[in-house]
């Protein structure tokens, strides 16, 4: 796992409105270790849709200025090159713009788009997998669904 390169220092450095600032990390939980060196998800894809999330949050708003590939190289302690292809996925799906000299923006509409595509797309995975899973398991339907339900309704009790 990687995590942020300045944890001692406990503090991270954010963007916001083309100005930096430090934000506190001591109450940030174990979400924000985001980078898995063994995970099978290459590291650029990771900081993509970590970029994603942070959208989806409202951490970067549309229209604000997203961290370069030499920031994000700098926090995570990765190579310069790594973070840039992460950045051009963004590009790619609409989800950022670049402006000549000033760096890479967040697109308008892109949390929506965000929204749509990891609904169509990771949602329908996830559930792929999670029912390949119980056929193997020799889990019925009805008692798939009633799993489901129940850690729906315990995370909404949290």
């Amino acid at each position: 796992m990687f995590t942020l390169k300045n944890n001692a220092k406990e503090y991270i450095l954010h963007y916001i409105s083309n100005a930096l600032h430090r934000s506190d990390i001591s109450n940030l939980g174990s979400e924000n270790v985001i980078l898995n060196s063994d995970s099978m998800k290459p590291i650029y894809i990771q900081i993509s849709e970590w970029l994603e999330t942070e959208i989806l949050r409202a951490n970067l708003k549309e229209g604000e200025r997203i961290y370069s590939q030499y920031q994000l190289a700098e926090m995570f302690n990765i190579n310069p090159a790594t973070a840039a292809k992460g950045l051009n996925i963004l590009v790619d799906e609409t989800i950022a713009f670049k402006k000549r000299g000033l760096g890479l923006f967040v697109a308008p509409n892109a949390k929506q788009f965000i929204l749509q595509k990891r609904r169509s797309q990771v949602l329908k995975q996830m559930i792929n997998e999670l029912v390949l899973e119980a056929k193997h398991l020799d889990v019925k339907e009805t008692e798939l669904m009633d799993l489901i339900h129940q850690v729906f309704n315990e995370i909404e009790e949290d």
